[in-house]
């Protein structure tokens, strides 16, 4: 097989859904710029707050975080569904634990995030629902977990990973489990964010409601995103469609003159 024959086929190009590929992306763009701001308004950045916590504080937070995060398949796996299932009320539930979780300090705002967590995961369910899934197939309640672990479904140090939506299979307790453990600590790592801002005296129920309807507004993006390119992909191709996703949030490249 000579060199010519053995290069990779070039991509389709997309046609008929380019233009929403390119919106998915401007949307994608958009979503990570707000709750950084406010991230670093409300809880500035984590390394600079360590002084606010007791010892082992990540090592807890991310204990809490992989715990809640089980709490939370579990419940959504046996169909569970929070108290006012519309939008309004999905906000309502996460900025009052932000106050709550806010008002009694680190003790209360680690204590707040199992629910927090569960709101979040209710949330991007609902999205799946929207684009015609059903939120209690494994297979798409692997992808709703997997939307806590990156903004974008492209990994930018992988190059365009086409096994984001790989064959519907059953997940297995152990293959949760190791998922779970995978996207707990980036998990944990965004809300230490709002973790430091809710140990601020005063201002952390504040901080904490705010953060919370952040978060809430951004997971619930990338969730449509998310399972909107997951529809396109299947009508369109994963391949195509991904890469056509990645080149459009590329981040331009400084070259020198």
């Amino acid at each position: 097989m000579n060199s010519e024959t053995a290069k990779a086929a070039p991509l389709p190009a997309l046609s008929d859904c380019a233009g929403e590929v390119d919106t998915l992306a401007l949307r994608w763009k958009r979503a990570n710029g707000p709750i950084m701001s406010l991230l670093t308004r409300f809880g500035g950045k984590l390394e600079e707050q360590l002084s606010l916590f007791p010892p082992g504080f990540r090592t807890r937070a991310e204990t809490v975080t992989a715990a809640a995060l089980e709490s939370a398949y579990a419940v959504a796996k046996q169909g569970g569904k929070l108290p006012g299932t519309g939008e309004r009320g999905t906000m309502t539930a996460a900025i009052g634990a932000g106050l709550v979780g806010g008002a009694g300090g680190f003790a209360s705002a680690l204590a707040e995030l199992p629910f927090t967590i569960t709101v979040l995961l209710h949330a991007i369910r609902r999205e799946a629902l929207r684009e015609g899934y059903d939120p209690d197939d494994p297979w798409i309640m692997a992808e709703a977990l997997r939307t806590f672990g990156s903004g974008s479904p492209v990994a930018a140090d992988d190059g365009i990973n086409t096994a984001f939506f790989s064959a519907r299979v059953a997940l297995t307790g152990p293959a949760i489990n190791q998922m779970i453990a995978t996207v707990a600590p980036k998990l944990a790592t965004m809300l230490g964010q709002k973790l430091a801002a809710q140990a601020v005296p005063v201002m952390g129920a504040l901080s904490g409601a705010a953060l919370n309807a952040a978060f809430l507004r951004y997971y619930r993006e990338m969730a449509a995103i998310r399972f909107r390119l997951l529809r396109l992909s299947e009508e369109h191709g994963a391949e195509a469609v991904l890469h056509h996703f990645a080149t459009a949030t590329a981040q331009p490249r400084l070259t020198k003159a």
